[in-house]
């Protein structure tokens, strides 16, 4: 056993991938966004590799300019339901919004899958920052809640979904026949919730799994979302732009964990990781430059206009400077768009540059197995991840990573040869949720 600190993984499965003409590769499969079989074989190749996850994205608002993967895909939990029947020890983790879903559906639909999968569900938390979402639900939300406002309404729902979790005690389906008692009476719990933006009964019709609750990540970077991980996930997804980048955000919200009272190595910071694997470092710079032409300007345009609430950004001259765009995005995907217009502003770059440069990032991790190995330890000894998120930005990108990757990880000592538990909480190595009345029984006999 090494006391060198261990690296974790987790894999996204993007179907036709998460560059806006991925597709257009020749060999991408069309139909990879609602193909089972495709998600099959990239969850299976995760478990193959040891990982921690694999990870759905969601999006509830298309239109005629959204990425490809997006405008034909599988709703989260379903495909990771059909997921637990295929894999043995990955741990399943979904996107689900707080701004437009109800907590007792989400609990409900966790639960079942954590009880499914035998404890390896995950929720991706996220308040949904397209202001045009809103058009597709029939809510007393009239409009797209602030920024602020999501957070607050996260940070309730939240509340409420991790007391439904708690509804039964682990010990509470005794199933007694003799006595013909189902259940002990005194470990069901009604929660009885009346917030400010959720009023919920309970209790839940879903027992707990063996790890007690599906595992919580949350991905906002901005100063709100850092605050919500902090007080309530188990795991972050983070942008990964540079070394640099990721240390900042690390030290932030290890801070902030700290601040909570809680153990800042018990919520791990995933940041995306989109590696270009080549034999040699020509065969990486050739990989990267057959996915990047594939973009024409007016496509890379229509990306960049996502994150900022679907800006129309053909209206201004691709070659003069960034352009000043105000408030504009800062409702959608704050820290994102804070981030683009910063270093837009920081390196003079004309419009046409930040475009592509979105469109198809250059990944820090792009060369040889050996160079991406190395890197990935460095960012983790130098305290700027504990394990990444690994995207597809090329075809087999995540069976080259698993193929040439892993297992130099595993020779330096810094990866698992086999799955240290049965949970995903216990892969990951955080701890099992007591749930809180047993906890609270127990501190009252102390």
């Amino acid at each position: 056993m090494t006391n060198k600190k261990q690296v974790h993984f987790g894999a996204i499965i993007h179907g036709v991938g998460g560059n806006i003409s991925g597709w257009r590769h020749p060999e991408v499969k069309k139909n990879q966004s609602v193909s089972l079989d495709f998600y099959t074989q990239q969850a299976q190749k995760a478990e193959e590799g040891k990982f921690d996850v694999v990870f759905i994205a969601d999006g509830l608002y298309i239109n005629e300019k959204s990425i490809p993967h997006f405008l034909n895909r599988f709703e989260p939990v379903t495909i990771l339901s059909a997921l637990a029947a295929q894999t043995k020890h990955i741990g399943l983790v979904g996107t689900i919004s707080t701004s437009y879903s109800e907590p007792f559906t989400v609990a409900r639909q966790l639960g079942s899958l954590d009880l499914i999968s035998n404890g390896r569900a995950g929720w991706n938390v996220v308040t949904t920052p397209l202001e045009s979402t809103a058009l597709n639900y029939n809510k007393t939300i009239e409009e797209h809640p602030s920024h602020p406002v999501r957070y607050e309404i996260a940070e309730e729902y939240l509340e409420v979904v991790k007391g439904l979790w708690d509804s039964w005690e682990d010990d509470a389906f005794i199933a007694d026949v003799e006595n013909d008692q189902f259940f002990d009476p005194s470990k069901l719990h009604v929660l009885d919730h009346k917030g400010k933006y959720f009023s919920v009964r309970g209790p839940l019709n879903v027992a707990r799994s063996k790890q007690g609750q599906p595992v919580v990540f949350q991905a906002g970077s901005s100063e709100a979302g850092i605050r919500l991980a902090a007080k309530t996930a188990d795991s972050v997804f983070a942008h990964g732009a540079s070394l640099e980048s990721s240390q900042a955000y690390y030290k932030k919200l290890k801070t902030a964990v700290r601040e909570e009272g809680r153990n800042p190595d018990e919520v791990l910071v995933f940041p995306a990781l989109s590696p270009i694997i080549g034999d040699t470092e020509e065969d990486a710079e050739r990989k990267y430059w057959e996915i990047a032409n594939l973009v024409s300007i007016d496509k890379a345009l229509a990306y960049l206009g996502r994150y900022f609430d679907h800006h129309d950004f053909s209206q201004y001259d691709v070659d003069a400077p960034f352009p000043e765009l105000g408030d504009i995005g800062a409702n959608s995907f704050r820290s994102t768009t804070d981030h683009i217009k910063k270093y837009a502003k920081e390196q003079n770059l004309t419009l046409r540059e930040v475009a592509l440069r979105e469109a198809t990032p250059r990944s820090p991790f792009t060369g040889t197995p050996e160079k991406i190995a190395n890197e990935i330890i460095r960012w983790v000894d130098e305290e700027g991840a504990d394990g990444f998120i690994i995207a597809t930005t090329a075809p087999h990108t995540l069976d080259d990573f698993v193929d040439k990757v892993i297992p130099l990880l595993q020779k330096e000592g810094r990866y698992r040869t086999e799955y240290p538990a049965d949970t995903l909480r216990g892969n990951l190595g955080i701890p099992f949720v007591e749930n809180r009345y047993t906890k609270a029984k127990s501190t009252q006999t102390v």
